[in-house]
This record gives structure tokens, sequence and C-alpha cells, in this order.
């Protein structure tokens, strides 16, 4: 068995414009300050991180890693969420996406494709050069209009939004496989891909293609009713990356897993900070580990109810309480003995 990595911090709800969350070095010396050892960092913010900079050049990489690592602190991998959910979007939500495209573009969803593709394409090289193994991103959505619909699909629809996902995402996921780094799909409602089948469908359609992943959070799949501890022994050979989330489901009388357009406090499932919620993370740390998982333990703060610098001091403690140092002998090891051919036969009767 080996050993999780940890803990580490996904920045983005942290970054803001006062100190000390206002710069890489700022940001980084702060999260090293509540014992965090590792940082996910998120592209779309060139004052932390320049995307572009980061793909033409690994002297610029080394710099941001010597900013990390002045503090202790190592990069865990890179995240373009929002560069993913734009590389497939359905024409209905391109308003309401628009504040993920750069000025230009807005409104104009295969503006949005093109300029996600050469990002991801970026990513796979900024990667590279950080020595980045695994990366952080969203499918994007093109068929989750229809995750419940009235009036039914039509036959075929769904094999079609499937085949148009791979379409999109093939060449990018060569360009990951080049760079030698995985692409981890953060399972999420509101993306095409959601749960275990919809990631199964996908990997069908790029002919399951080896970089082709799984970001493990489980507080989006509890929010879902599945049973996130049994995903781990069907994926877990898939499972590159983890989110450390929590998460809560309280059903009601008045509304359900829908949550009724409240707001996120008022919802039966909400995001939980740490310890908080209802997820079973030992269960999920010993399950891992067994499934030989040894990347990054990243804490996802997202609360409804504590206050964020809380949630990532809480965090950490958490984190580093859980992971487990894997066994170097077995418990019952003091009554054993050396392995004996003759004394085997003869416990098994098969001795004259």
């Amino acid at each position: 068995m080996k050993m999780i990595k940890g803990p580490a911090l996904f920045l983005a709800q942290f970054l803001g414009d006062e100190a000390p969350f206002d710069t890489l070095d700022n940001i980084v010396g702060w999260a090293a300050s509540l014992g965090y050892k590792g940082v996910q960092i998120p592209t779309w913010d060139s004052k932390y991180f320049d995307l572009k900079q980061a793909a033409e050049s690994k002297t610029y990489c080394d710099e941001i890693k010597g900013v990390c690592a002045k503090h202790g602190v190592e990069i865990t991998e890179l995240s373009t969420h929002l560069q993913g959910q734009l590389l497939a979007v359905h024409p209905a939500y391109a308003d309401m996406f628009a504040g993920f495209a750069p000025e230009g573009i807005k409104g104009d969803v295969k503006a949005y494709h093109e300029w996600a593709h050469q990002q991801l394409l970026m990513a796979a090289k900024a990667s590279e050069h950080l020595g980045l193994n695994a990366h952080a991103s969203f499918s994007g959505a093109l068929m989750w209009h229809t995750m419940y619909p009235w009036p039914q699909r039509p036959a075929g629809l769904v094999e079609e939004g499937f085949a148009e996902l791979a379409r999109r995402w093939k060449p990018i996921l060569n360009a990951f496989d080049a760079s030698g780094v995985d692409v981890c799909y953060e399972l999420h409602p509101g993306e095409d891909l959601h749960d275990g089948v919809t990631f199964e469908r996908f990997l069908e359609a790029v002919d399951g293609h080896t970089r082709a992943n799984i970001l493990y959070d489980p507080s989006h799949l509890h929010l879902q009713l599945l049973d996130y501890l049994s995903f781990i022994d069907h994926y877990g050979d898939r499972i590159k990356m983890f989110h450390v989330k929590d998460a809560e489901f309280r059903p009601n009388g008045r509304s359900g897993v829908y949550g009724g357009y409240q707001s996120w406090a008022d919802r039966p499932g909400r995001f939980r900070s740490l310890g908080d919620g209802q997820i079973d993370f030992g269960g999920i740390f010993s399950k891992l580990t067994c499934a030989n998982f040894d990347g990054w333990a990243v804490v996802e703060w997202e609360c409804c109810i504590k206050n964020s610098a809380d949630g990532a001091r809480e965090g950490a403690e958490f984190v580093a309480k859980h992971i487990i140092k894997p066994a170097d002998k077995a418990f019952d090891d003091f009554a054993g003995g050396d392995s004996d051919l003759s004394m085997n036969r003869k416990i098994l009767g098969l001795s004259k």
C-alpha cells in the first residue's frame, strides 16, 4: 500500500485583493502557516499564474516552483475548471458562463470552445514544465439540460452528446499524454461527467484513453445520494486526484435533491467545512490507501456557514489526522513462522 500526500489546499476559493490573498507568494505563505504542504493552483487569473508563459517557459515554471518552495510547499496540480467548462457549453448557458470567458468572446459558444481548447493545450505543457503528473478540470456540458427531461430525450441524443464530447477532448487528452499528465475530471452536477455511469460512457467514447481519469470529490457524489465508498471499489484505478470536501443531505418535507432554487444555506443538500458534514472520511482514506492512491489530499473549502479562514485552518488539521501511514508488517507476525513446505503439507494432511 502507498501513502496519501498532504495536506494540500485548492487556492481558488481564497484568491482576493487584500493580503495575504493578493499574490501567489502571500497566499502560499499563508497556506504554509496553517500546515499545508501543497497547493493546487487555478490557471484563470494571470496575477497568480500566467498559463501562457508557463506553457512557453520552463524558466518561468521553475520560478513559480521556487516561490512555493520558499515556504516549504509543493505545487500539487494545476486546475482548468473554468476552461474545461467552456470547452463544451450549450447555447442556453452562453450568457451565464460569460464570466468565465475573456473579453471579446462573451456569449459566443463557438469562440468559447476554440479559446478553451488552446487553454487546455497550454495547461498540458505547463504541467509538464512543472513536473506534474495530474491535472484538474471539468468536462463541460452539452447534455445537462436534458438530465431530467420532459419531453423525453430523442433516440440517439445521448450517444451523439458523448461522441461530440469525445471529439472535443480526444486531441487534448493526446496532448496531455505527450506531456505525461493525466486529465482528472471532477465529476460534478452541471457537467456531462457527473457520476460513474457518465464517466464510463465518456471513457468508451474516447476509446478507453489512459489519460482520462477522475478527480474524486465525495461531496458531489453524496449530494446525488450515490455510494461514494463503493465508488472507489469501482473506479479506484482511475482515481488520480482527490478533493477533500464535506457535505450533508438533510431531506425534509418541502424540498429534496434539486433544492427548490433555494440559497445554499437553505438547500437540503449543502457543502460544509471538513468535519461538519456527513462524509465518512475515515472510510474514504482507508479505501484510497488500500487502492494504492498516492496522490495529494487537497482541501477544497466550500461552506455556506463557516468562515473560510477557519475552514482552511481546520481543514489542514483534519486531513493531517486522516492520512494513513501504511503498515509495514502484519499485526499477527509475532505468531507466525518461517515458510516450511513440509510443515505446510503436514498441516494440510498431505504428508505421509
